[in-house]
């Protein structure tokens, strides 16, 4: 990662009241959580969306050896003939956020079900499971770059949550390229 892009933008939705009642999906495509063998689905899909290697034994390491890991946590959009082509996970690093705080983690859509809004509706259904699990807030990691992403949780409520001086120009230059007006604090940052 370049250096001028460390460290990692964090945003935050500061509570979880006034989410969507209902996930908005187009026609024939659901919403469920993990299953056993949904290994080698949410492998594709988050090589895919990261553009780097997440094989079956990673995924299982990394997210199926997780503390947070619980099936309900994994959540997937599938199509109409039941493939998963979006994810993410309602996790939690307590050490790092708090003990109640959602931490939106692994999020990512198959290129081919771009457009459809599918990154947003799975984002819903992950913030329903924090609030399910009685999390006051949530917060997330993203980078610069992933544009498309980081509109999705803006209007989703998220904001940014200034971690070094850094973000502070990032974040201007940021919701300029998306063309949305910046919340306040960035603004008048000097």
């Amino acid at each position: 990662m370049n250096e001028a892009l460390k460290p990692q933008l964090i945003m935050r939705r500061p509570n979880l009241d006034g989410l969507p009642d209902e996930l908005s999906l187009p026609e024939g495509y659901s919403e469920r959580h993990y299953q056993e063998g949904d290994a080698e689905a949410w492998s594709e899909i988050i090589t895919e969306s990261f553009e780097e290697e997440w094989g079956v034994e990673r995924f299982k390491e990394y997210m199926l050896g997780d503390v947070s890991f619980k099936p309900e946590r994994i959540r997937f959009i599938c199509n109409a003939d039941g493939k998963p082509v979006g994810t993410t996970s309602a996790f939690r690093r307590d050490d790092k956020y708090g003990p109640d705080c959602g931490y939106v983690h692994m999020v990512g859509v198959l290129k081919s079900e771009a457009g459809k809004r599918l990154g947003y509706a799975v984002n819903v259904a992950v913030l329903h499971q924090f609030k399910r699990e009685g999390c006051p807030d949530a917060v997330l990691q993203t980078d610069d770059f992933r544009l498309p992403a980081i509109k999705t949780y803006i209007n989703l409520g998220f904001l940014p949550d200034i971690v070094d001086d850094n973000q502070y120009q990032r974040w201007r230059d940021i919701y300029k390229l998306l063309k949305v007006d910046a919340p306040e604090i960035i603004m008048q940052h000097d």
